[in-house]
C-alpha cells in the first residue's frame, strides 16, 4: 500500500509512542519503587518474572533514541513522565527525576519534535499502592499534586498533556481481570478504580487549567466489540463489553454519566456519592487520544458471573499477542467518536501497533507483516478523516521493543529492534518504510 504524509491534511502529525516504565530503567536516577515492581516479583504474574529495572536503559540512551525519531522524519514523540521517578514515595519530589525530563524535553525540541506528554502510564508509586492505590479516593488528589509538580517544570515546553493512558487497563484489566498490577480480581475494587481513575483525570485537569495550561486531553483505548453470533444473548454480551471497555470512560467525560448496561453490575460497588464527582470528570477536553489494537467476538456465558461473557476467536490473522488484525475497527471508532461524543474535537491516534516475533538476521530485521499492519491502519485513519473525523495525528506503538508488562520482554511491538542483552538498537524494515512515507519533498 502506497501512502505518504501528503495523503493526509496539512499539519497532520506523525510520531511514535513509548512509556516510561517500559523503556527508561527504574534502577537509575533515584526512581522509586512502583506496584509493577512488586507485581513482577510475584510468581506467575509476568513472563520470567521480568521487570522494568533496566528495560531499554532509555535513561542513558535517550539522545540516540530521539535521533531515531528524527531520522524517521517524525514530527512528534509521545512519551510519559513516571510518577515514581518524579515523586518516589508519591509525594516527595526527586530533583534527579525532574532534571531527566528537562533534558528529555529539551532534546525533543532541539530535534524539531513536538513533545506529547502523558502523565500516568501505569507506574503507581508503591507508597500509594500500599494505601489502596486507585481504590482509594485520596490517590486522585495526590495525582493532581504530581500533575502540578511536573507541569510547573515542563508545561512551558510540551505541545500537549494527557492525564491518563488507557483507564480501562488501569481499572478493569488490573482490578477485575487481574492481569496487570496490582493484580486484583475484585468487582468492588474494580468499580472504585473505574470511577477514581476518571476522578483523578478531572482533578488534574482542574489543577492544570487553574495554572493556565493549554492543550489538555486523555488517552482512551477502544476494543471493537462484535457478537459471536446473531443470537440475542450474544448481542447483549457484545453490548455489555462495549459498555465496559468503550462507553464507560468516554460517556463519563462527555455525558457525565455511566452506561446503564454496566451499572447493572457495578452500581452496588460504586463509591458513595460518586454522582457528585461527574461535573469534575466531565470538564471540556482540548483533544482526545484514541488507542486501538484489535476486535473481540463476544459470546454469552450463562455459567459465568456478571458480566456473563467470554471471548470467541475471530477468523482473521493474529499478531504475536494473539490479537486479531482488524483495521476497520479503527475507522469505526474515529467516526463513532466524532459522531456520537466529541463532534469536531481534535482526535489523535495515540497508539496503534502490533507485536511480532522479530529476529535480527545479517544485521537487519524484516517485518513485512508490521509494514502491512501499519499502512492498513493509516489507510483506515485517512478514510475516517474523509468521513468527517477531525483526526490530527497518528502515533505508532512503539518506537522500541520494550518491557511489555505481563508479557515481559517476550513480545516485540517496536519499529526498532532492541537486543535486551547488549541494548543494541536495529531499525526494522517497518521503520524504514515509515521513514520513506514521511519524507518531505520540500
Amino acid at each position: 500500500m502506497s501512502l505518504s504524509r501528503y495523503d493526509f491534511p496539512p499539519g497532520f502529525l506523525f510520531g511514535a509512542a513509548t512509556a516510561a516504565y517500559q523503556i527508561e530503567g527504574t534502577a537509575f536516577g533515584g526512581c522509586g519503587p512502583c506496584h509493577w515492581d512488586s507485581f513482577a516479583a510475584t510468581p506467575g504474574n509476568v513472563t520470567r518474572a521480568e521487570d522494568g529495572a533496566r528495560a531499554c536503559d532509555h535513561y542513558h540512551h535517550w539522545p540516540a533514541d530521539l535521533d531515531l525519531l528524527r531520522a524517521a522524519n517524525m514530527d512528534a514523540y509521545r512519551f510519559s513522565t513516571s510518577w515514581a521517578r518524579v515523586m518516589p514515595d508519591g509525594v516527595t519530589v526527586n530533583p534527579e527525576g525532574l532534571d531527566f525530563y528537562d533534558r528529555l524535553v529539551d532534546g525533543m525540541l532541539a530535534r524539531g519534535l513536538k513533545p506529547f506528554q502523558t502523565l500516568y502510564h501505569w507506574e503507581m508509586p508503591s507508597a500509594l499502592a500500599d494505601q489502596g492505590g486507585w481504590t482509594n479516593r485520596d490517590t486522585c488528589a495526590r495525582f493532581a499534586d504530581f500533575a502540578q509538580t511536573i507541569t510547573e517544570r515542563l508545561g512551558d515546553r510540551v505541545a500537549s498533556i494527557a492525564t491518563i493512558n488507557e483507564p480501562w487497563c488501569v481499572a478493569w484489566l488490573s482490578h477485575f481481570i487481574g492481569a496487570h498490577a496490582p493484580g486484583l480480581r475484585d468487582i468492588r475494587a474494580a468499580a472504585r478504580a473505574m470511577h477514581h481513575i476518571l476522578l483523578a483525570h478531572g482533578m488534574a485537569v482542574e489543577r492544570l487549567r487553574d495554572m493556565g495550561q493549554k492543550n489538555l486531553g486523555i488517552v482512551l483505548n477502544f476494543d471493537y466489540a462484535q457478537p459471536a453470533s446473531d443470537s440475542p444473548e450474544d448481542q447483549t454480551a457484545a453490548a455489555r463489553w462495549d459498555g465496559i471497555f468503550n462507553r464507560w470512560f468516554i460517556e463519563g467525560i462527555t455525558k457525565q454519566s455511566y452506561p446503564e448496561i454496566v451499572m447493572e453490575g457495578l452500581a452496588p460497588h460504586m463509591p458513595q456519592n460518586w454522582q457528585d464527582d461527574m461535573p469534575l470528570i466531565g470538564q471540556k477536553l482540548d483533544w482526545l487520544g484514541v488507542n486501538y489494537y484489535t476486535r473481540h467476538l463476544n459470546a454469552h456465558d450463562p455459567a459465568a458471573p456478571w458480566p456473563h461473557l467470554r471471548d470467541a476467536q475471530g477468523p482473521l490473522p493474529k499478531t504475536q499477542m494473539g490479537w486479531e488484525i482488524y483495521p476497520d475497527g479503527l475507522h469505526h471508532f474515529l467516526t463513532r467518536l466524532a459522531r456520537d461524543y466529541v463532534g469536531d474535537l481534535p482526535l489523535y491516534v495515540t497508539e496503534n501497533g502490533m507485536a511480532n516475533a522479530d529476529l535480527v538476521e545479517n544485521g537487519t530485521v524484516t517485518d513485512q507483516i508490521r509494514e502491512e499492519f501499519l499502512f492498513a491502519h493509516l489507510a483506515a485513519t485517512r478514510r475516517a478523516i474523509t468521513d468527517g473525523a477531525n483526526v490530527q495525528g497518528f502515533f505508532y506503538w512503539s518506537l522500541l521493543d520494550n518491557y511489555e508488562w505481563a508479557e515481559g520482554y517476550e513480545k516485540r511491538f517496536g519499529l526498532v529492534h532492541v537486543d535486551f542483552d547488549s541494548l543494541a538498537r536495529t531499525p526494522k524494515s517497518s521503520y524504514h518504510a515509515l521513514a520513506r512515507a514521511l519524507a518531505r519533498n520540500d
